[in-house]
C-alpha cells in the first residue's frame, strides 16, 4: 500500500542515523533478481530511536545486525518500512553492520523506477526514490556514503555490467556467469546509484584534463547504432572543456560512461560516472536526427555532465531543495548552448518553453516555488517551475551581480559544500558574501510562488527633458499565499530614441525591489520609445499596453536582439486575442509591413525564422480569461493566412533563396530554419501547397530528417490529401528506426482532420504502439493534447475524454506518465465554462479510480479543490 501522508519542508529534521559504506552484491535475473546489502551505519544521536529503512516492492529474504541473523520478531516490516526496533540497537555499538537481502522482479517493473528491464538490459533510476525498490535504505538524498557495487550476470546476455565509480575487480563465474566490481571514491547519496547490464555497441574516446588527467569516455548503445552516438561523443567533449574554461570545473573520476536506453521515464540521469540516457538525447545521424535533435542531445549531455559538479558533488539536503541543482545547471547548460550556438536564438527559444508552459503551471492548480513547502509524491515536482524557472531565478543572480562576482560566487559554493548536501539558502548566501551584495530579498524567489505582474507607466516632461519610468508589481494571492511581499527583480532596458534622423539608445540595468518605484532618465529631446525587459531579465508578466508604433520602432531599432524579437510577439499577440474575441476585427497592414521588413534583410536567418514564428496557443491562452479555445484556434488559422497573403511574394523568394543557399551547402542549420518558417506561411496558400510533397520527396532523396518532417507536419496541420500517402511511406522507409517513428506517431496526433479520433484509435492498435515506452505514449498522446488544441478541445469533449482513458491506463503502468500527460486537462480553469465542464467531468471520472496512484492524485485534489 502506498503511503499518502504529505511531507512538508517545515518538518525536515537531520537523520539520527548516518550511513558510511555501502557493499552491494546483485545478482541480476528477469524475475528474480537477488540483493545484497551490507551497510555501515553510525548512530549519529544518544537519543536515537528506532531506524526506519524505506523499501517499496521487494521480497525480504534476510536481515543480519553483526553478522547476527535477526528473526522475524527482532523487526517490523510494512509495504513501505523495514524498522529494526531501538530496543535491538541498544544492543550494539554506535557503529554497526546491517545485511539485508532482497529479491526483486525487474522484469514486472512497468514504472521503470529502481531496477527494471529496458528492452533486452537491466537498467535503474533511481532519483528521486527509486533505490527503495533496489533495497532497503535510508532514502533520503542527505545521506551519503561511499558505494562498492559487484553486479553478477549471464556472460552472454550481459557481456557490460556497469555501476558508478571505477572498475577495481572483475571475472568469470560458476554457469556461464561473470561479475564485475565498481567502486565509487565519493560519497553520494542513493538517488545517483546506477547499475546497467547489456549487450551493447560500445564508442570509446578520451578527454585530457586540463591538470594533465586521462579520462576514458564510454557510450553505450544499442547494436547496429554505433555510427549515431558520434555526435554524443564530441558533445560530451566540448561540455568537458566549456566547464573547465568557463567554472574551472575537472571531472574527477577516470572513467565517464553514458547508456542509452529506449524505454526510460527521464530525459537523462546524472549518476555519478554512469549517466543512463533516454535513446532520443544520445542517437543521431544526418539521416534520421533533425537540427532540434541534434541540439537537444548537445544541450542534454552537457546537462547531466555539468550536475558532476550542481548536484553530485554538491547535492541537496531534501528534495524540497531540487532546484538547488536543476536551475543551476539548466542555467549552465543554457549558457553553454548559447556559447556554442546564436545566444540570442538559444534566449528566445528558452523564453517560449517558460511563456508557453511554465507560466501556464504558474497560474494552474499545482503552481509551487521554486522550492516547495508540500510533497505527496516528489515526482509531480520535476517541473519547468523548479527547472525553467529556477533557471531564470539564477540568471536573475548573474545579472544582479556580475559575471565576475557570480564566478566568484561558484568557488565559495564548491569550497564551502564540496561532498555535502545543502540547501538553496546556502547557494545563496555564496553568492552574497562573494559579491558583497544583500540578497535576503531575492530570496523571495525561492519561496513565493507565481509569475509576477509588472505594470508599466511612462511619462516625459518636455521642460526638463526628462523621461519617468514607474514600474508596479503584483503576485498572485492564493490561499497559499494571502500576502505576498514584494520581489527584487533586475530590469534591463533599452530608451530609444530619435534625433536629426538618427536613432541612439540608453541602456540601463534597473531593481525594482518596492511596490512601486519610479526611475528618472535625462538625456531626451522627445519621449523615447522603451524597450523593457532585454535578454528577458526576469521571468515576469509586463501589463503595458504599448501603442504600435513604439513596438515597430523597437522591431526595427532596438540593438537588444531579444527586445525586437519580442516587440514583434507583442504586435502578434495583441492582434490574435482581438481576433479571438471579435468575428469583426481587422487585422492592420502595419503587420504586413513588419514582416516585409523582417525579410528585407537577411543576415541573421535564425533569428529571423524565430521572428516569423508565431505565439502558440498556450501562450496565448495565458494572456486571456474564459478563453474559447476553438475560437482562440481559429485566430491563429485567421493570422497565419492574412500574414502569408499580405507576404506571399517574400515569402516565396526567401523560400527559393534559401533552398538554393542550402543545395550549396551555405549555413545549413540556419537556412533550413529560415526556409521552414516560410514554408509554415506558404502551406495555407493553396496555390503553393505543392512546395510541400516536393519538399518531402527531395528531402527524402536526400535523406534529410529535417526538411522532412517540416513537410510532413505541415501536411498535417493543413490536412492535405497527399498527407496520408506521404505517411505512409515514411512509415515504410523508418519502421525498424525506433526514434523515427516516436515522430511518425506524433505527426499523427497533429493531424488537423475531422477523422482524428478513428485515427488515434487505430494508432493506439498499431503493433509498434505500447503504452509501456514513454516516448511512444508521449509522441502520441503527449502530442495530441498539447499541439492539437483544435481537436484536443473538441465541443463534445471527445479528445479530452480520449486523454482521460489514456491516463487511466497508465495508472496501473507507469504512474509517472501519466501524470505527466494529465497537465492539458488540469489546467482547465482558463477555459470557458462549456470546456471546463468537460474537462471537470473526465478529471472526477479519474479522481474515482479505486486503485489511484500518489501521482495522479495529488494533481487531481489540487484541480478540483474548488
Amino acid at each position: 500500500m502506498t503511503d499518502s501522508t504529505p511531507r512538508f519542508l517545515a518538518d525536515y529534521r537531520p537523520s539520527d542515523f548516518s550511513i558510511n559504506t555501502v557493499d552491494l552484491i546483485i545478482n541480476l535475473d528477469d524475475t528474480c533478481s537477488q540483493v545484497t546489502n551490507e551497510l555501515v551505519i553510525t548512530r549519529e544521536t544518544n537519543t536515537a530511536g528506532d531506524l526506519e529503512l524505506n523499501g517499496e516492492h521487494l521480497t525480504l529474504i534476510s536481515v543480519s545486525l553483526n553478522d547476527q541473523a535477526l528473526s522475524a520478531e527482532q523487526y517490523l516490516l510494512s509495504d513501505t518500512l523495514l524498522t529494526i526496533p531501538a530496543q535491538i540497537l541498544s544492543q550494539v555499538e554506535n557503529e554497526f553492520k546491517l545485511v539485508i537481502v532482497t529479491e526483486i522482479n525487474p522484469l514486472e517493473n512497468t514504472a521503470l523506477e529502481g531496477l527494471f528491464k529496458s528492452g533486452d538490459a537491466f537498467c535503474t533510476q533511481c532519483e528521486a526514490e527509486g533505490f527503495r525498490r533496489i533495497s532497503y535504505y535510508l532514502d533520503r538524498p542527505d545521506i551519503m556514503a561511499t558505494f562498492t557495487t559487484k553486479v553478477i550476470g549471464d556472460k552472454q546476455q550481459y557481456p557490460f555490467l556497469l555501476s558508478n565509480g571505477n572498475k577495481v575487480a572483475a571475472g568469470d563465474l560458476a554457469n556461464g556467469k561473470h561479475f564485475v566490481t565498481w567502486h565509487d571514491p565519493f560519497p553520494k547519496p542513493s538517488y545517483l546509484f546506477a547499475l546497467v547490464a547489456g549487450d551493447f555497441d560500445l564508442l570509446e574516446d578520451k578527454f585530457v584534463t586540463s591538470s594533465g588527467r586521462e579520462v576514458a569516455l564510454e557510450i553505450f548503445v544499442d547494436k547496429g547504432n554505433l555510427h549515431k552516438a558520434k555526435h554524443a561523443m564530441v558533445s560530451l567533449q566540448k561540455s568537458m572543456a566549456w566547464d573547465e574554461e568557463v567554472f574551472g570545473l575537472e571531472y574527477d573520476l577516470d572513467i565517464y560512461m553514458i547508456v542509452a536506453v529506449d524505454f526510460f521515464n527521464m530525459g537523462a540521469m546524472e549518476n555519478k560516472g554512469l549517466n543512463v540516457f533516454n535513446s532520443k538525447y544520445v542517437l543521431a545521424d544526418s539521416k534520421c536526427a533533425t537540427d532540434s535533435d541534434y541540439f537537444n542531445i548537445e544541450a542534454v549531455i552537457a546537462h547531466e555532465y555539468f550536475h558532476n559538479w550542481t548536484g553530485n558533488r554538491v547535492t541537496c539536503r531534501d528534495w524540497f531543495q531540487l532546484s538547488l541543482k536543476e536551475g543551476l545547471t539548466v542555467f549552465r547548460d543554457q549558457q553553454f548552448s548559447g556559447d556554442m550556438h546564436s545566444s540570442a536564438v538559444t534566449r528566445i527559444q528558452n523564453v517560449r518553453l517558460l511563456r508557453s508552459q511554465q507560466f501556464a503551471e504558474d497560474a494552474g492548480p499545482m503552481a509551487h516555488p521554486i522550492r516547495p513547502t508540500k510533497v505527496l509524491e516528489m515526482n509531480n515536482f520535476y517541473t519547468l517551475t523548479v527547472y525553467e524557472k529556477g533557471s531564470e531565478v539564477i540568471r536573475m543572480l548573474h545579472t544582479l551581480i556580475g559575471a565576475d562576482n557570480f564566478r566568484k560566487g561558484m568557488d565559495l559554493y564548491f569550497q564551502r559544500f564540496d561532498g555535502m548536501a545543502v540547501t538553496c539558502d546556502d547557494f545563496v548566501n555564496a553568492m552574497a558574501d562573494a559579491s558583497g551584495r544583500d540578497l535576503s530579498q531575492f530570496k523571495l524567489w525561492y519561496s513565493q510562488l507565481g509569475t509576477p505582474s509588472i505594470k508599466v507607466a511612462e511619462h516625459f516632461d518636455e521642460i526638463k527633458k526628462q523621461y519617468a519610468l514607474t514600474l508596479t508589481q503584483t503576485l498572485p494571492v492564493t490561499s497559499a499565499q494571502k500576502a505576498p511581499q514584494a520581489m527584487h527583480i533586475p530590469i534591463k532596458l533599452e530608451l530609444l530614441s530619435s534625433e536629426a534622423g538618427n536613432t541612439s539608445s540608453q541602456n540601463h540595468l534597473i531593481e525594482l525591489t518596492q511596490s512601486e518605484q519610479t526611475w528618472h532618465f535625462d538625456g531626451f529631446t522627445e519621449k523615447p520609445v522603451l524597450a523593457l525587459l532585454a535578454d528577458f531579465s526576469a521571468p515576469v508578466k509586463v501589463d503595458f499596453a504599448q501603442d504600435e508604433p513604439s513596438l515597430l520602432t523597437i522591431v526595427n531599432q532596438a540593438n537588444n536582439s531579444f527586445c525586437r524579437w519580442d516587440a514583434g510577439q507583442q504586435l502578434l499577440l495583441a492582434n490574435i486575442k482581438a481576433l479571438a474575441v471579435s468575428n469583426s476585427y481587422q487585422l492592420p497592414q502595419e503587420l504586413i509591413a513588419m514582416f516585409n521588413g523582417i525579410l528585407a534583410s537577411l543576415d541573421n536567418r535564425a533569428f529571423i525564422a524565430e521572428q516569423l514564428t508565431l505565439p502558440d496557443f498556450d501562450e496565448v491562452a495565458g494572456l486571456m480569461e474564459d478563453v474559447d479555445p476553438l475560437a482562440l484556434t481559429q485566430a491563429l488559422k485567421d493570422i497565419s493566412q492574412f500574414i502569408a497573403t499580405g507576404v506571399e511574394q517574400q515569402l516565396l523568394q526567401t523560400y527559393d533563396l534559401v533552398s538554393q543557399d542550402l543545395l550549396a551547402g551555405k549555413d545549413m542549420v540556419a537556412n533550413r530554419a529560415l526556409k521552414n518558417a516560410c514554408l509554415s506561411y506558404l502551406a495555407v496558400l493553396p496555390a503553393h501547397q505543392h512546395l510541400l510533397a516536393k519538399q518531402y520527396k527531395h528531402a527524402d532523396e536526400q535523406e534529410n530528417m529535417t526538411e522532412s518532417l517540416a513537410a510532413l507536419n505541415n501536411l498535417a496541420e493543413n490536412d492535405l490529401p497527399e498527407l496520408d500517402q506521404v505517411l505512409s511511406h515514411f512509415e515504410e522507409k523508418w519502421q525498424d528506426t525506433t526514434l523515427v517513428m516516436d515522430k511518425w506517431f506524433a505527426i499523427n496526433a497533429s493531424v488537423v482532420s475531422e477523422n482524428i479520433f478513428e485515427r488515434l484509435q487505430a494508432l493506439i492498435s498499431h503493433p509498434l504502439f505500447s503504452l509501456k515506452n514513454p516516448n511512444r505514449a508521449r509522441s502520441l498522446i503527449g502530442t495530441f493534447a498539447m499541439r492539437n488544441p483544435e481537436y484536443f478541445h473538441n465541443i463534445e469533449g471527445k479528445g479530452y475524454q480520449f486523454l482521460a482513458e489514456q491516463i487511466e491506463l497508465l495508472n496501473s503502468i507507469n504512474p509517472q506518465v501519466a501524470s505527466r500527460l494529465i497537465t492539458p486537462l488540469i489546467q482547465f480553469k482558463r477555459f470557458n465554462l462549456h470546456h471546463q465542464g468537460l474537462m471537470k467531468e473526465q478529471l472526477i471520472r479519474l479522481q474515482g479510480l479505486s486503485n489511484l496512484s500518489n501521482d495522479l492524485k495529488e494533481k487531481l485534489d489540487a484541480a478540483l479543490a474548488d
